[in-house]
């Protein structure tokens, strides 16, 4: 028996669950065998996930036996690729049981793009409040700017490490301030991978907050029931969820909420009718109004061919594979030590599968505890065909508290460097602490071979 074989007997006895979950393997087998066939272990599915060969077929076989033209007319091209945007319009609200005489879907480029529709539209003004945990990606960090640019206050609640949650009692601290106001956060954390409670909506909202929650993470291997929860915006990427398309995401938004925004400009599209002689102009409604330009007709198809990917699977059944992954190689990385019994890699975040999904983020040291450059750790992956993310992962407050860095600290950086700061300058000043992290992410068709292997990648670094 290879060591291979005795170590997945160890693991199906310590995740029975996993069993259940193996047409999985014969999925990877049949739709994504250029993974095999090409030596790859993929481990960046936090930054995108993978397209089956099925969903590309699907595409292609549609476009070739359509004809379809730009959607904003209503000759017989135009009416089809009309039919297919509102077809994938209403698979995206089906999917996540949406209700369609309260939620709007409105395509965008990315998660960032939906982001930006409520950053730059929501009314802020000197009587609102913008809070937002430091466990957030740079789009949702981005709306402070339009918050502080129309005087609104701009609160962040702080994380506690290791485990990386956010401190309930901050947070229901400054929750209690009130609102008016906007509350942001991530459902899942593209940094630790923390699942961040979703009881919070309701709790913000009845203290006068919209919620604002990002679901990019969060949506590839977890259910989110809108009929249940329901938070005022939510924005994701397809491409995280399944691969293909990429280049189209989504604001999923409450329709009290979406009338609550005031767009600063106007585009072909989004308006009903605008006027150059007479100065004025009508928006059409959501979720019109927000789509600026054409939308990306042939490509939203696509988007409808994914999700029925994900359905055929279970989202349950996606959501268990990764946990029992997950569980193995937190433990397997965790508990690797040098020879003279020094912890070799030190996870940020839970270090179990409670609340947590499938991206592990830690840093490697050496013997005397100093910390491995993580480039140097993304080089060596590179040679063993392992794919997996450095860096901060555009999650500043998730760095920021796992490298312990202090306001003083990054203060002290940032003096002298208003207009321009490189990644390299910045590296030097907080050196020896460190500017990044490594991250791997686990997801649709992750193996046990994927997660050994890089079990075995990790305990190479071993002194």
């Amino acid at each position: 028996m290879t060591q291979l074989q005795e170590a997945a007997d160890v693991f199906l006895a310590a995740y029975p669950a996993y069993a259940l979950t193996r047409l999985l393997d014969d999925l990877r087998a049949r739709d994504y065998r250029r993974l095999d066939d090409l030596g790859h272990v993929y481990l960046d599915y936090t930054g995108g996930s993978l397209y089956a060969e099925s969903q590309i077929r699907a595409h292609a076989d549609l476009l070739a036996s359509h004809v379809l033209g730009n959607p904003h007319s209503t000759n017989p091209t135009s009416l089809a690729a009309t039919e297919l945007v509102e077809r994938g319009r209403a698979a995206v609200l089906r999917f996540f049981n949406a209700p369609s005489d309260e939620y709007a879907a409105i395509f965008t480029l990315n998660a960032t793009g939906a982001l930006k529709l409520v950053g730059e539209a929501y009314p802020f003004d000197a009587k609102c409040r913008y809070v937002l945990t430091f466990d957030n990606h740079n789009s949702v960090n981005g709306i402070r700017e339009y918050a502080r640019a129309r005087g609104a206050t701009v609160a962040y609640v702080p994380l506690a490490p290791p485990d990386m949650r956010v401190d309930e009692s901050r947070l229901l601290a400054e929750l209690d301030r009130g609102g008016p106001g906007l509350f942001a956060y991530p459902a899942q954390s593209n940094f630790s991978g923390v699942q961040h409670p979703l009881e919070w909506i309701a709790l913000a909202q009845a203290r006068g907050f919209d919620v604002l929650l990002d679901a990019a993470a969060f949506v590839p291997t977890n259910r989110l029931d809108l009929s249940r929860v329901k938070p005022d915006f939510v924005s994701l990427s397809f491409y995280k969820m399944f691969g293909y398309p990429t280049g189209i995401g989504c604001l999923i938004g409450r329709r009290e909420a979406l009338s609550k925004l005031r767009r600063p400009w106007f585009a072909g599209g989004t308006i009903t009718v605008a006027s150059v002689q007479g100065d004025r102009y009508y928006f059409a409604e959501p979720p019109a109004a927000f789509e600026d330009g054409t939308l990306n007709y042939l490509g939203i198809p696509a988007v409808e061919i994914g999700l029925r990917h994900l359905e055929r699977i279970g989202m349950d059944v996606i959501h268990e594979r990764v946990r029992c992954l997950t569980g193995w190689l937190l433990d397997s990385l965790t508990g690797l030590r040098h020879g003279n019994g020094a912890t070799l890699i030190r996870a940020y975040g839970p270090v179990n599968t409670a609340m947590r999904g499938g991206t592990i983020t830690f840093n490697v040291y050496d013997p005397l505890g100093n910390p491995i450059d993580h480039r140097a750790v993304e080089a060596k992956a590179n040679g063993a065909g392992i794919s997996l993310r450095t860096g901060c992962f555009c999650n500043p407050g998730g760095g920021e508290t796992a490298l312990g860095l202090s306001q003083d600290e990054l203060a002290a950086c940032f003096t002298g460097a208003q207009s321009r700061l490189t990644i390299d300058d910045f590296r030097q000043c907080i050196t020896p602490k460190g500017s990044g992290a490594v991250r791997v992410s686990l997801g649709i068709v992750s193996t046990f071979d994927d997660v050994y292997r890089f079990a075995r990648f990790g305990a190479g670094w071993q002194s």
